[in-house]
């Protein structure tokens, strides 16, 4: 089973490339994120032409996100999350395919530190916060996926020190990431490459993807009953160089479908 995660970045102005990519990559399920479109003009039909099912929570011209599964017809379990009935950000998706809990979100960005935006993404976190130790309950595989628009360590960056005053570097929104993995989460790609400047998202200025200025936004968590099953995992690095591309490269992992409990 191989499970994707791509932040978009609009996806009717970039639809070519997720189609190219879909169909050179075959992933089984992708989160999206950033979909930068309402409901109604979600691509349904385009992804349904490559078999590709898919559930979205749109937005006019901000976030929006999407599961998209070659599995059939996905078992949507939540949208949105508790604790906040203000909130109108569509950032949050649920689902159940194949044995899975996929919950694909998109965190805030934050920026500027301090300020208002920054507060927003401390509550959101903490909210998902919540809602994950509610799926940790489960006796199921979960996975959480998605652009969490945190760099968890230095190695998450190409120069730590530039990112000291950025909300995606920022002390307070890591330690909430790692509060996240003490309850049981596994940072997949961390696991399997525990040393290793691994890049998810290139900055559109200073040519940084040609320098590999690049960032580590882009995380699966997986519950340890999903973390046994975890065979591979990498970036197609290759995409952002893609024309029209967005700024961060689809990432994926594989899991080992004997193991998982259907």
């Amino acid at each position: 089973m191989k499970i994707a995660t791509y932040n978009v970045n609009g996806i009717n102005g970039r639809l070519p490339n997720l189609l190219r990519w879909l169909a050179e990559a075959k992933p089984d399920v992708v989160c999206l994120q950033e979909l930068k479109a309402p409901d109604e003009r979600f691509p349904e039909q385009a992804l349904l032409g490559l078999g590709y099912h898919a559930i979205w929570l749109g937005q006019h011209s901000w976030n929006g996100v999407a599961i998209l599964s070659r599995y059939g017809e996905i078992q949507e379990t939540r949208r949105g999350l508790d604790g906040d009935e203000s909130d109108t950000h569509s950032r949050y998706i649920e689902a159940f395919i194949n044995g899975v809990v996929i919950g694909c979100l998109y965190v805030p960005n934050g920026n500027p530190w301090p300020g208002p935006k920054f507060d927003y993404k401390l509550s959101w976190i903490k909210r998902m916060t919540a809602h994950a130790k509610k799926l940790q309950g489960f006796d199921l595989p979960v996975a959480l996926i998605g652009d969490y628009n945190i760099m968890p360590n230095d190695l998450d960056t190409y120069k730590p020190e530039k990112y000291i005053e950025n909300a995606l570097f920022r002390p307070e929104a890591r330690k909430l990431f790692n509060a996240l993995l003490k309850q049981g989460w596994t940072d997949a790609i961390r696991k399997l490459y525990p040393d290793e400047r691994i890049y998810t998202f290139w900055d559109y200025l200073r040519n940084a993807y040609g320098r590999d200025a690049g960032l580590r936004l882009d995380h699966f968590l997986l519950n340890s009953t999903l973390d046994k099953r975890l065979v591979s995992a990498g970036v197609d690095k290759e995409v952002r160089g893609w024309e029209h591309s967005s700024d961060h490269a689809p990432v994926w992992i594989k899991l080992d479908t004997k193991l998982i409990l259907l």
